[in-house]
């Protein structure tokens, strides 16, 4: 019988060190990503986005934590010893990382992943506690022994945190309910908007959907902020060992091989980058949340309190006073399990009172420190950057206080209302100052050429057209202004930079143009919509209209007159094949996007020969009208934008609503001018005879029956 060669078993080990660093740089890189979407976006409490609690990361973990939990390999030198303990610490960092991400997650998931991650902290803890008793672990024990108990501490945090979270959404759900009705009632109707008076709408929505976000109620809190300060402890004790290791000369102590070999250096290296990256997120929170709470030393916003909020213990309350899961016939052991049961949440209260309160102490503690040195400082340096940009948020004016209401807090938190309102005023005025950085230059040098009411909307087709298709389909508005387009385009005599002028101001109109087109259609003209990319398509990349060359038009053809009856005969052709083939799908909504864009360009070429060829001698008066018009369209089109912002700010899904009010601040930003301008052309000295008018115009276009 053949015999293995027990020294093959360690030759893998190496090779899973590397393994095992792999998947610390993987947690690095997403918390490196959270911690720099945070800082970009100034969410300093950093809401997690790709490092959350979840089935990928409590796996990467698992992995990146072998080394703690391996009881019986060889790892006898001061750097294996090191290792172990960064293995450890790197715990610490990730439960503190992902805490707020509770906050996204349904009641299922919560619990399934804060058992997961108690079940892996308590066996790493038995593990190491194993391997301290048999001798494994003989180096840094006192710095383990501390670690462990922080690991214990946060994830009694993270458990605490768990069973607030679902109560703390329900109560800020019924708070933004409330305020959503005050805000609708003091919205303007869109159609009567002022630019000023969107902004101030837009930020009374960000305020409520930035302060329900459950996240960054977390990220807020107490145990957060105690959180944070383990995590940054816990980095502080690894420098510790560091520094230890190197000053008092381990290199000597023992001259064991370890059968990691060369890869734990490797291990070390990447989970001590984790670590300094990790804590840069626990950190901050910690000492955002003492912000928070710092003003309470200048007697203003907030009084420290020791007392247990409702909501802290409400569903513990809730599952002690319900009725038994289980049906039990005997009377008599239905009240023992009720009197047992009653008992152990009796002592989870307590627990949990316990944990609150003392997260309250750290927090006063740290903030109380903090607070001391900064008075220190400033004793010996009048103007220190650091007193005066970060402790400086800790006093405030009590500016923007008309937006007070809207802000959602918790029982405890009246005094934060004024701290809170100011960081959320901040943060709106930062995606509306992104937004302003990107104008559209050229699309607004094309909205200078708009007509007083958009006169152009209603001149670009005509009734007079005989139709080829059973029925006219109703308009959009993209699919008219890339028809004008074409037509501008294949003009002989026309000069290429006027063109490309054009290209430019309409490529960056029709984002959004086509951003109204998705929220306001009410008819489903999804195929239309089609139709208009369709043609874009072609002409910015291909320069044709289906396959008619239209850079090649402008130097073959000998007037305009001969070009505009080119396209209308091709798209007359393309309909009565169409005609002849499939007659009988009268139902607009059934016909191809080729065959909506050939009517579209039959219709509109047969308006221009029938009523402005003739008036235009000059092939340059012809493009200024083409030209005109599609600013007009665009115009009109745009009256709604203010509609559409209202409607990204109306978000009932509270997962993605924060999002999507940042992303209508943003959007106003970038509209501000165009908005004032539209204002101007459109509206600015026309009686409501001469509205009437415009409307019935306008309403030609889907979008603004909306």
């Amino acid at each position: 019988m053949r015999c293995s060669d027990e020294s093959n078993y360690s030759k893998p080990l190496p090779w899973m060190g590397l393994y095992v660093a792999a998947a610390s740089l993987a947690c690095t890189f997403a918390m490196a990503t959270d911690a720099v979407l945070g800082v970009r976006k100034r969410k300093l409490w950093f809401p997690c986005k790709y490092f959350s609690l979840n089935a990928t990361s409590l796996a990467l973990i698992a992995i990146a934590t072998k080394l703690p939990v391996d009881l019986n390999t060889t790892m006898p030198r001061w750097e294996d010893q090191l290792t172990k303990l960064s293995g450890t610490i790197f715990l610490c960092t990730a439960m503190g990382n992902f805490l707020p991400s509770l906050g996204k997650l349904s009641d299922e998931e919560t619990i399934s992943n804060v058992v997961a991650l108690g079940i892996s902290v308590i066996t790493i803890i038995v593990n190491i506690g194993i391997q301290m008793g048999t001798g494994v672990i003989f180096v840094f024990w006192p710095e383990h022994v501390i670690i462990m108990f922080f690991m214990l501490v946060l994830l009694v945090i993270v458990v605490s945190s768990a069973l607030t979270i679902s109560t703390t959404k329900q109560l800020l759900e019924e708070q933004y309910n409330q305020k959503y009705e005050l805000a609708l009632d003091e919205t303007d109707e869109p159609n009567n908007f002022s630019v000023e008076k969107l902004r101030e709408s837009v930020k009374k929505y960000w305020m409520m959907a930035h302060t329900c976000s459950p996240q960054y109620v977390l990220g807020r809190s107490a145990l957060c902020c105690a959180s944070g300060a383990f995590c940054l402890l816990s980095a502080l004790i690894l420098v510790e060992a560091v520094l230890r290791a190197q000053l008092t000369g381990m290199r000597g102590f023992c001259d064991g091989e370890s059968d990691y070999e060369w890869s734990t250096m490797i291990i070390f290296v990447s989970q001590f980058i984790a670590i300094v990256v990790g804590t840069v997120a626990p950190a901050s929170r910690w000492f955002n949340s003492m912000s928070f709470s710092g003003s309470q030393f200048r007697g203003r916003y907030n009084q420290p309190n020791f007392w247990v909020e409702k909501y802290w213990v409400q569903r513990l309350v809730e599952w002690k006073e319900s009725a038994l899961p289980f049906p039990m016939a005997n009377r008599r052991l239905r009240r023992m399990a009720y009197s047992l049961r009653s008992r152990i949440l009796n002592f989870c209260i307590q627990i949990q009172k316990a944990v609150v309160i003392t997260s309250k102490l750290i927090r006063l503690a740290s903030t109380l420190c903090i607070f001391l040195l900064s008075k220190l400082i400033s004793l010996c340096c009048k103007r220190l950057f650091f007193l005066k940009g970060t402790l400086g948020t800790m006093s405030m004016s009590s500016s923007n206080s008309a937006n007070g209401e809207f802000v959602l807090h918790l029982e405890g938190e009246e005094g934060l209302v004024h701290l809170i309102m100011k960081k959320g005023s901040e943060a709106t005025q930062q995606c509306i100052q992104m937004g302003r950085k990107l104008q559209p230059t050229h699309f607004l040098e094309l909205l200078n050429k708009c007509t007083e009411g958009f006169r152009g909307v209603g001149e670009f087709d005509t009734e007079e057209v005989e139709s080829i298709v059973p029925e006219k389909p109703p308009n959009c508005w993209s699919l008219p202004l890339v028809t004008l387009l074409t037509i501008a385009i294949s003009l002989p005599g026309t000069d290429r930079y006027s063109i490309e002028q054009l290209l430019k101001g309409i490529y960056e109109g029709l984002r959004y143009v086509k951003l109204i087109e998705k929220n306001l259609d009410t008819k489903g003209l999804t195929n239309m919509r089609d139709a208009a990319d369709f043609v874009w398509q072609r002409i910015d990349v291909l320069d044709r209209w289906f396959d008619y060359d239209l850079y090649k038009s402008r130097h073959e053809e000998q007037n305009a007159e001969e070009v505009i009856r080119k396209l209308a005969d091709i798209s007359k052709t393309r309909l009565q094949v169409f005609v002849k083939q499939d007659g009988d799908k009268k139902n607009h909504l059934e016909w191809p996007a080729e065959v909506l864009a050939a009517n579209s360009m039959y219709r509109v070429s047969h308006t221009i020969l029938m009523k402005h060829i003739s008036k235009t001698e000059k092939v340059e008066d012809l493009f200024k009208w083409l030209c005109t018009t599609i600013a007009d369209i665009f115009g009109a089109c745009l009256t709604n934008l203010p509609r559409v912002i209202s409607m990204e700010c109306i978000c009932s899904r509270i997962e993605v609503r924060e999002a999507s009010v940042r992303e209508a601040a943003y959007l106003l930003g970038k509209t501000e001018k165009i908005l004032k301008k539209v204002r101007q052309d459109g509206f600015s000295g026309l009686n409501i005879d001469t509205m009437k008018d415009i409307d019935e115009l306008r309403n030609t276009l889907y979008s603004s029956e909306v």
